[in-house]
């Protein structure tokens, strides 16, 4: 699956657009994480868990969206975009999404 952040692809041409594919995953944070975080604040730095933590969530968004575009029969998604929301305190939703696409190489 072709990937990316752009409207096109040098050397593919869209031969038909399928919709929009989308992944998203919902992280809580953990008891652990959230006091070392605290712990973090006082002294600066880059927090660990945290980035471990989205890190993991955006891979899991990523792989759901190209999974829901390989059952549309795509071959490609362009305009791939991620973006976070808080779904309650303490829990954050992050969304991959993007246009998928059949392509052909010309």
């Amino acid at each position: 699956m072709i990937t990316v952040n752009t409207a096109f692809i040098p050397g593919f041409e869209v031969m038909e657009v399928l919709g929009i594919a989308q992944g998203n995953v919902v992280q809580s944070k953990h008891v652990g994480r959230d006091i070392m975080a605290g712990l973090k604040t006082i002294v600066g730095g880059e927090i660990k868990g945290y980035t471990e933590m989205l890190t993991e969530a955006r891979n899991i968004a990523y792989n759901r969206m190209v999974k829901q575009a390989e059952d549309m029969g795509a071959d490609a998604i362009f305009n791939v975009r991620y973006t976070t929301s808080q779904v309650m305190q303490g829990s954050s939703e992050l969304l991959a999404y993007g246009t998928a696409v059949k392509t052909v190489k010309v």
